[in-house]
């Protein structure tokens, strides 16, 4: 329908959760026919408005291509997609949770390597040495290929992760990783070690408008609505 606000809530995990809490506390009624597992549903107290759940990348596509005109998602997500998707989006609330940071992790026994300007020595290692780039396993190719370049390091090979990220050195699949982490803890118990520079990208829940639904006043009436966390 024509007058209908389409709104992307994430579909699973930990975001999911801490979104639904929000409609929650703002008593808003988020309702399913068939309950949680429905991709599909709609707010008590507002008829016209379209839920659909979906995967927290999607989310990003879709307001960027208008088909979305409100959605909530990672920062980190919203950095990583194309320039042309960024710029179609706005970021109309940052939430104090879902928060983590994108970092560098390597394997815990390189001692002499502490910052990414070591990184870069390994580098030209791998390729004079071993005649192979070092590969960095990672979810975010784009905010890692950017980061590396920004910090001097060029001698890289990019490893698309499918899964978990930080297995991939002790697999063989890469020599390094990106990761997104909240505590460390998980790159810890894997015996990675998070570089002293190596911070690419903190990120938050956000809550984001496209551009092309702003204007709206029902889009802006439900973001306000929202904006309590």
């Amino acid at each position: 329908m024509k007058n209908k606000i389409n709104l992307g809530i994430p579909s699973k995990g930990r975001l999911r959760k801490d979104v639904l809490r929000i409609f929650k506390k703002n008593n808003l009624n988020l309702v399913s026919e068939r309950g949680e597992r429905d991709l599909l549903g709609s707010i008590k107290q507002f008829n016209e408005i379209k839920v659909s759940y979906l995967h927290a990348r999607e989310i990003i596509e879709r307001l960027g291509d208008g088909s979305l005109d409100l959605g909530f998602s990672g920062y980190d997500l919203l950095k990583e997609s194309e320039i042309n998707i960024q710029n179609k989006i706005y970021v109309t609330k940052k939430y104090n949770f879902g928060k983590a940071t994108l970092v560098v992790a390597i394997p815990d026994p390189w001692i002499d390597v502490q910052t990414v300007a070591d990184l870069e020595e390994i580098a030209f290692e791998f390729k004079d040495k071993k005649k192979k780039r070092l590969r960095v396993a990672t979810k975010y190719p784009n905010l890692t290929r950017e980061f590396l370049f920004s910090k001097g390091v060029t001698q890289f090979k990019l490893v698309g992760s499918l899964g978990a990220t930080e297995a991939y050195p002790f697999t063989g699949s890469s020599e390094i990783i990106t990761d997104i982490t909240s505590t460390g803890e998980t790159l810890k118990a894997n015996n990675l070690r998070i570089l002293k520079d190596g911070e690419i990208l903190k990120s938050e829940a956000c809550m984001m408008i496209s551009k092309s639904s702003f204007k709206k006043n029902k889009v802006k009436k439900l973001a306000n609505l929202l904006s309590k966390d």
